[in-house]
């Protein structure tokens, strides 16, 4: 057996333990937890959170660096991307209809969630040696809970070297594009690495401006297209919602492999694909809302607070419905062809070329901003110096992870996204009700 051999053996052992039932309920219980003691904050002021997004409440003074929608769009241009396209599918095919349900369980508890760290991430920033407010899981760790406590922040940044890597993006970029076009795997890799690096040398303002162009449009060209074929089978609509309630409770599967899904499959299976795909309690989300110009830590959780919503109950829903819709027309375990063949037979013709333009889109714009969360992580590690090199190794992944299978390279990261839930959520399980003071101290003045 070789190294390769050793390393995806040893990464699928890693996951199988990391990912056991009491880190799903340590997600699902803690995002309860927020929203019953944050008193359902996330629905309550909706209204509110949509005023912060559109700007009502900017100020140019404010500390920080980009604006609210940058923050979120920052954080959105992670969050919307293979995981809704590629992670869906995957989940279908391993945990059957049922890991839907649990998904849209994940998604609805980690608003509050997001909103509690998104808070703390403000709350508790720490200026860096050029006098620019930094925030995330490491700094409201060594900030609120002090030094004794760093240890969580080192762990959180370490693994987040690891789980900021994106990947698993690149490598289904890849995929599709030697599939459908041939072109080979090192190729794709080399040009999105030099595309990437034209960008984030420019430092997270650069990056802000960026992903606040893209995700609209490659939002709305996902969504329009998702749309379009779901209403052209909307005759089977209620037949594919029964089957996701009733087989996350004990189920079935439609796609390959899935046969014989318990409960527990589609529960793990569904927490950890969103998990992956809204980062609600990962602490990435954070690390870009913690870059926001604002003086009001509860106004950036509020923003915060959608993009969990938007990710997994609205775009990851609709992935479902199409590849469900599919039903037995695609199968496979390769998560991004299986989606690709659901839009091919939705959409003869066009369905497969959509979705190949949607996934460049979505594969860049994560690529860009995970440079952003891994540069941070290291820079916590190894300090300005040499953290600031570390772009240069991000880049260097992005070829690596073209060419890897797909198995190690999501054996690897939900491994490391475990790692970096467990001290997020510590943290501010610990903290949460100085977040809640702060809530109610907000809303007596707005």
């Amino acid at each position: 057996m070789g190294w390769y051999e050793r390393a995806d053996a040893f990464w699928a052992a890693a996951v199988d333990l990391a990912w056991g039932l009491p880190l799903v309920v340590l997600l699902i219980g803690a995002g309860l937890y927020f929203s019953v003691f944050g008193r359902f904050t996330p629905l309550r002021r909706l209204g509110h959170a949509f005023r912060v997004l559109r700007g009502d409440y900017d100020d140019a003074s404010d500390p920080g660096q980009i604006t609210h929608f940058q923050a979120l769009t920052s954080a959105l241009s992670a969050t919307l991307g293979m995981g809704n396209i590629a992670g869906v599918a995957i989940a279908v095919a391993t945990g059957g209809p049922g890991a839907v349900f649990w998904m849209w369980v994940a998604g609805l508890v980690g608003m509050a969630t997001k909103f509690f760290t998104c808070t703390l991430a403000v709350l508790y920033r720490k200026p860096d040696s050029h006098g620019v407010p930094q925030g995330g899981p490491m700094y409201w760790i060594e900030v609120g809970l002090g030094r004794h406590w760093r240890f969580l922040g080192y762990l959180f940044s370490i693994f987040g070297m690891i789980g900021c890597l994106a990947l698993f993006q690149i490598n289904q970029l890849a995929s599709i594009l030697e599939n459908d076009w041939q072109i080979p795997r090192w190729g794709t890799g080399t040009v999105a690495a030099v595309l990437v690096g034209i960008v984030i040398l420019g430092g997270i303002t650069r990056v802000g401006r960026v992903t606040s162009k893209i995700v609209p449009f490659m939002a709305i060209l996902y969504v329009g297209a998702a749309l379009v074929i779901i209403l052209r089978n909307a005759g089977d609509i209620p037949a594919i919602f029964g089957a996701i309630v009733s087989s996350a409770f004990g189920g079935q599967a439609i796609l390959g492999g899935a046969a014989g899904v318990t409960m527990k499959e589609a529960l793990v299976t569904g927490v950890r694909r969103a998990a992956f795909s809204n980062e609600a309690g990962m602490g990435t989300a954070p690390l870009a809302h913690g870059a926001a110009k604002t003086d009001e830590p509860v106004r950036e959780g509020l923003v915060a607070m959608l993009g969990p919503f938007i990710d997994t109950n609205i775009v990851c829903t609709l992935t479902a419905l199409v590849i469900l819709g599919a039903g037995g027309g695609v199968g496979g375990d390769d998560g991004v062809l299986l989606t690709a063949a659901a839009f091919e037979q939705g959409l003869p013709g066009a369905g497969r070329l959509i979705l190949t333009l949607v996934i460049l889109l979505f594969s860049m714009s994560t690529l860009i901003s995970y440079s952003y969360y891994s540069q941070k992580c290291a820079i916590y590690v190894f300090g300005e110096r040499w953290g600031a090199r570390y772009e240069w190794i991000y880049l260097a992944s992005i070829v690596v992870g073209a060419v890897w299978a797909q198995d190690l390279v999501i054996n690897l990261l939900d491994t490391a996204f475990a790692m970096m839930a467990i001290p997020t959520v510590l943290s501010t399980l610990i903290l949460s009700p100085r977040v809640a003071a702060a809530t109610r101290d907000y809303f007596s003045r707005h």
